[in-house]
This record gives C-alpha cells, sequence and structure tokens, in this order.
C-alpha cells in the first residue's frame, strides 16, 4: 500500500468519526458558517464539524501547519476532497479569509502578519471582508479614492467603499488605499489590514434584488490603522492587490477547491431537473432545442470540470492563482448563468416562487439563486475585464 492510499484509509476513518450526520448534507443559506465573531451556529453540529476540522487544520488543508494549515500536498489535499465529497461532507467553513487575505498573506506577509492572521482564520475565529470597489472605482479599480495618511505612529483613513461582501458580519477588512496622490494612479496605491471593531469604521447592508443583502456600504472616518497592518511595500500595493484578484478568481471558478464540484451542483443536475418538469409522463423532454441546450450545457461543466482538474495536477505543488485564472473565472460565471436561465425554462412558473405553499424550498432558492448568479460576471471583476487579461496577459496580443 502506497503511502496515499494509507492517507486515504485513515482520513476516510477520520471523516467517518468526526464529521456529524447532519453535516453530510446541502448546508441551507441560512446555515452557511463564515466564522468571526458574531457567528451564530443555527445548527450546534457546524461548531463541532468546525472544531474537528480547524483541529487538523483541515479547514486550510494546504497552508503549512505553522499557521495552523493542514501542511497536506496538493494530493493529499485532492484525496481529501474526494473523501469529503464521498460522504457528502459539507465545507465546514468558508470566507475572503481562506480564499483571498490567507493566500495572499502567505504570498506576501511579514512572519508576524501570517502569526498573527492566519491561526484565526483556521480556527474561525477572525472572519474578513474586501473593501476594494468605490462608487467611482469598479472595474477601474485604479481610480480609487480613500484616502491612507501616515500619522506618525499609525495610518488614518478616510473614505468610501462598495460591494464589500459580508461586512457586516467581519471582524477586519482588507483595504486598497491612496497613500500618494500625486503619483501615477496604479503606483500611489497601498494595501492595508483594517480592524473593524473601531468608531471610525461604519457598514451599512446593501438589499439586492434576490432579496438578501450580502452587500454592504463601508465608511471610513479617521478610522486606524496600525503600521505593522500595512502588507507588502508602501506605494506598492498595486501588485499585492492583483494577486488577491487572481485567489478569489481561482475561488469563484471553483479552482482552488480542484474543480470536482460545480457551483451549483448541490441544485441537482440540470437535466434531471429538466425531466421531473417537463417530461414526467414520457421521461423526455419534447423539445428538441431545448433537450439539446441542457445536455450541451451539462458536457460544457463536464468539460470545464475536468479541464480544472487536470490544471490542478499540472500546478506546481497546487498553486492556482495565475493569470489563467481569468479564463476559468470567465468560463465558470458564464455556463452558470446560462445554467440557471435553462433551469428557469424547464420549471416554468415553478421557477419564480417568491414565498407561500404553492412553491417548494428548493424552486423558492433557484428563485433567489438566478437572480444572485447576475453578479457572477461582475464580483472579482466583470466578464469584458476577464477577457482583456486573458487577451493581454494569456495570449499575449497587442493593446
Amino acid at each position: 500500500m502506497t503511502v496515499l492510499e494509507e492517507f486515504r484509509l485513515e482520513t476516510r476513518g477520520w471523516l467517518e468519526q468526526n464529521c456529524p450526520a447532519s453535516m453530510r448534507v446541502s448546508v441551507p443559506e441560512d446555515q452557511i458558517v463564515g466564522g468571526g465573531k458574531r457567528q451564530v451556529y443555527a445548527n450546534p453540529d457546524a461548531k463541532i464539524w468546525l472544531d474537528n476540522m480547524a483541529s487538523k487544520g483541515w479547514t486550510a488543508p494546504m497552508w503549512p501547519s505553522k499557521y495552523g494549515g493542514g501542511g497536506l500536498s496538493k494530493e493529499e489535499f485532492l484525496v481529501l476532497q474526494d473523501e469529503m465529497m464521498r460522504i457528502s461532507a459539507r465545507a465546514p467553513i468558508s470566507g475572503m479569509g481562506f480564499s483571498m487575505i490567507g493566500p495572499t498573506l502567505l504570498d506576501y506577509g511579514t512572519q508576524e502578519q501570517k502569526m498573527e492572521h492566519l491561526p484565526k482564520i483556521v480556527s474561525g475565529e477572525i472572519r474578513w471582508c474586501q473593501g476594494y470597489s468605490e462608487p467611482g472605482a469598479g472595474s477601474d479599480l485604479a481610480s480609487l479614492q480613500t484616502k491612507c495618511e501616515d500619522k506618525g505612529d499609525h495610518y488614518s483613513v478616510n473614505g468610501q467603499k462598495v460591494w464589500t461582501s459580508g461586512a457586516q458580519y467581519a471582524d477586519w477588512i482588507y483595504t486598497l488605499v491612496r497613500t500618494e496622490p500625486q503619483a501615477p494612479k496604479h503606483e500611489g496605491i497601498s494595501f492595508v489590514l483594517i480592524d473593524m471593531a473601531q468608531p471610525g469604521v461604519t457598514v451599512k447592508p446593501i438589499l439586492l434584488i434576490s432579496g438578501n443583502s450580502p452587500f454592504c456600504e463601508t465608511f471610513f472616518d479617521d478610522a486606524t490603522v496600525r503600521k505593522d497592518s500595512l502588507v507588502g511595500q508602501l506605494n506598492r500595493g498595486w501588485t499585492v492587490g492583483k494577486r488577491l484578484l487572481q485567489h478569489e478568481r481561482s475561488s469563484i471558478s471553483g479552482l482552488s477547491s480542484g474543480g470536482k464540484k460545480g457551483r451549483y451542483d448541490d441544485m441537482g443536475k440540470l437535466s434531471d431537473i429538466a425531466v421531473e418538469y417537463i417530461g414526467k409522463d414520457s421521461g423526455k423532454l419534447a423539445d428538441p432545442a431545448l433537450r439539446d441546450a441542457v445536455i450541451q450545457n451539462e458536457l460544457n461543466q463536464r468539460a470545464f470540470g475536468l479541464t480544472q482538474q487536470r490544471f490542478m495536477a499540472e500546478s506546481d505543488k497546487g498553486e492556482t492563482a495565475t493569470f489563467a485564472t481569468s479564463m476559468f473565472k470567465y468560463y465558470g460565471s458564464e455556463t452558470g448563468k446560462e445554467r440557471l436561465e435553462l433551469q428557469l425554462k424547464a420549471m416554468g412558473t415553478q421557477s419564480l416562487g417568491w414565498e407561500g405553499p404553492a412553491f417548494d424550498v428548493k424552486e423558492r432558492t433557484l428563485t433567489r439563486t438566478w437572480l444572485r448568479s447576475k453578479a457572477g460576471s461582475i464580483a472579482g471583476g466583470s466578464s469584458e475585464i476577464q477577457l482583456n487579461i486573458i487577451a493581454k496577459r494569456v495570449l499575449g496580443l497587442p493593446d
């Protein structure tokens, strides 16, 4: 038996013993665990599952063990993914600490920053959010105007951020700020970490068409930033910020999880759903155009997943944050939106349920998921931005 086979058997046995039965079903939206001091556990088993996985470092399986991570190799990580999928174990925790700022601190953080922040992410003690976009700086992010001034023993931040996902629950925010107003716009930016538990930070949730408020406006009024909370070099934060965006796109596309599970897999196979709502009598889809579109989307999703797995297998030590993430992010967002549009066509009026006994939980969830999916081609950089990056950085086309 190989070392990897032994690891698989040990992992399988550990998961069987330590993953509660209620954590082996799809997670309802109101039970998603993001961690932090404001986290409320609707199901007590969720806290048990988090603590069990954190004790192994498996909330961040490939992070170094000295920072609380699992220290797994790429091959071991993929085995862990396999075994969790085998028993339908849900992720014990998710959020930007794992998908964005944690990997970025591993790339650019000082030893002190890593030791302070990474173990608290692994344990779920601290939750993070992102302060990038501003009312006048979205796709053209480098036009940001939030000001950061040196006050001697600390920095002072003033300005506004928007679309700060989960800010109402977060304990810390990583932020791009302007530290040199006279410099060219890409060169006068710094990357700082801000403790949100202070009077200088105000958060206002934004209600979306889906009925939820995952996004917020965040205001800084003389917010204090410690000098040791500057990540990377002063006025060189654009480099750090771009790296984090690569990690974000890797997460959005599903690449960082090994590419083994699509974003909407929990909803079931598209073809099965279509047959359930249209082909109840014959077991077949009578509309050949819709039938073809459904099968083509499933084939595309399958090919997409296999391409992600091949990329992961060929990557150096599981590294996924490259310019190639723009390809995965673009394709994943667009095919995901197409899938939901086809699901709406297949389910007819049952796909537009908002409330009431006429619609079941799956139908009401679809309505909100479909509405929310429109942001998928904007978050992390719009599809147009991704196409520009692919053209310039991947294909090497001239400006």
